[in-house]
């Protein structure tokens, strides 16, 4: 998979890649990035990137053309690159084939856009290619989001100074489900959200810990013990904690089964 990123801060995007899991997935040549910086694409002496907003108010808003162009070379560069990993793995006869489809989709890293969630990052973790553009100031001209983006992604309900710390939690987002990325297999498949529920209690040595034991039951050897446990767990600790990502009514027997012994537990405990 290639990246590109357009931002005024290169620097701070390409440790993206310098640590954990996304490091290890650039090593193995799972993941590439590369950065374009508005800046290089200036016309004028002082580099300007902003300008101030028709209509008035506070803020500046980022210059159509630097962007444009730095968007272009972003989309050339991950074309190239989408292009080299296709003939490296299908000859010259697959080149054209997968650089004709495989054009880099473009997202633009904003509080307006759709909150990221794990589907989604499930999804753009197959593309062969994604360019994320980072805004900075007021954000960029509208003009440009309707013609250059095909999406904007938001990671939450709040504004940040700029995209780069939204591009880099997209980049270890997909960078982890790249095959071989991470260390186990199964790992990926036991997070939060891959199946829409939030993940178990996890815990490790030493057994006693502060007057509190871990569960017996995760030291019984006994797995199929094991994974009701931990399925109990998840679909109680959803119902807790992210009642909406739950609907009850639509569990099967089994799960609502597990449901009502979370719930005794949880009162014995209260009780105790």
């Amino acid at each position: 998979m290639h990246i590109e990123v357009v931002t005024l801060f290169p620097e701070l995007v390409a440790a993206a890649v310098d640590y954990g899991i996304p490091r290890r997935a650039a090593e193995r040549g799972l993941l590439a990035l590369g950065t374009q910086n508005p800046r290089d694409f200036t016309d004028d002496a002082h580099r300007t990137v902003d300008d101030r907003p028709y209509g008035g108010g506070p803020g500046m808003v980022m210059k159509v053309e630097p962007l444009r162009r730095a968007i272009a070379a972003a989309r050339g560069a991950a074309a190239e690159a989408t292009a080299s990993m296709a003939t490296s793995a299908a000859g010259e006869a697959g080149r054209a084939a997968q650089a004709e489809s495989a054009a880099a989709r473009v997202i633009y890293m904003s509080p307006q856009g759709r909150p990221l969630t794990q589907r989604r990052v499930r999804e753009l973790a197959v593309e062969p290619a994604l360019v994320l553009v980072a805004g900075r100031y007021e954000g960029i001209d509208e003009r440009l989001v309707e013609a250059q983006i095909d999406e904007e992604i938001s990671l939450g309900d709040y504004v940040l100074s700029g995209g780069e710390l939204a591009a880099m939690v997209l980049i270890d987002a997909v960078a982890r489900l790249q095959p071989g990325a991470l260390g186990h297999a199964g790992s990926a498949a036991q997070d939060s959200f891959e199946d829409g529920l939030l993940d178990c209690p996890h815990y490790t040595r030493p057994e006693l810990l502060d007057g509190h034991r871990v569960p017996a039951v995760l030291l019984s050897g006994d797995h199929a013990a094991i994974a009701r446990w931990r399925r109990r767990e998840m679909l109680g600790r959803t119902l807790t904690r992210r009642p909406e990502l739950i609907d009850e009514e639509s569990l099967d027997e089994g799960d609502r089964a597990l449901l009502a012994a979370y719930r005794a537990a949880a009162q014995e405990k209260t009780n105790s």
